[in-house]
């Protein structure tokens, strides 16, 4: 099965898009917690509705970001701990002065009862709230 992946470009440099990755809280929610380098850990909420913990696992600056969930509720599904030993990855490359993120959710995939929510829900926070934190300096985190 095809994990969840999402990608788009833009003009700014690789180490401008790395950077905004690491402001979890500017593009998808005050987190509690740290995301600022290898080995730190934070903790997702969207209410009573989702819970995720993540670790970051790896970091290159201006490449790649991964943060591994190491514990997830998911009160919206029947098999509420799908995401755990999920794998978020944020590829970083530039071609031609154009820099391309690619976010796959490794383990997500259409099997998943959480794929329609979810896969909806990484298009807004990624393609919408993290793009617009790097175009304009402005995302679209839910407060």
């Amino acid at each position: 099965m095809q994990d969840y992946q999402i990608s788009f470009t833009v003009s700014q440099t690789p180490q401008e898009v790395f950077d905004a990755v690491k402001k979890v809280a500017d593009w998808w929610r005050p987190i509690e917690g740290s995301s600022g380098k290898a080995g730190d850990e934070f903790i997702y909420r969207h209410g009573d509705v989702h819970y995720s913990r993540h670790r970051i696992t790896e970091m290159v600056p201006g490449q790649k970001l991964v943060w591994l969930t190491t514990d997830s509720r998911l009160n919206f599904v029947a098999q509420k701990e799908e995401w755990n030993g999920s794998k978020l990855i944020f590829d970083i490359a530039e071609k031609d002065g154009t820099t391309t993120l690619t976010f796959t959710q490794k383990g997500l995939t259409p099997a998943l009862e959480c794929y329609g929510a979810c896969s909806g829900a990484w298009g807004f926070y990624v393609g919408g709230s993290l793009l617009a934190l790097i175009e304009s300096g402005q995302g679209r985190p839910d407060k």
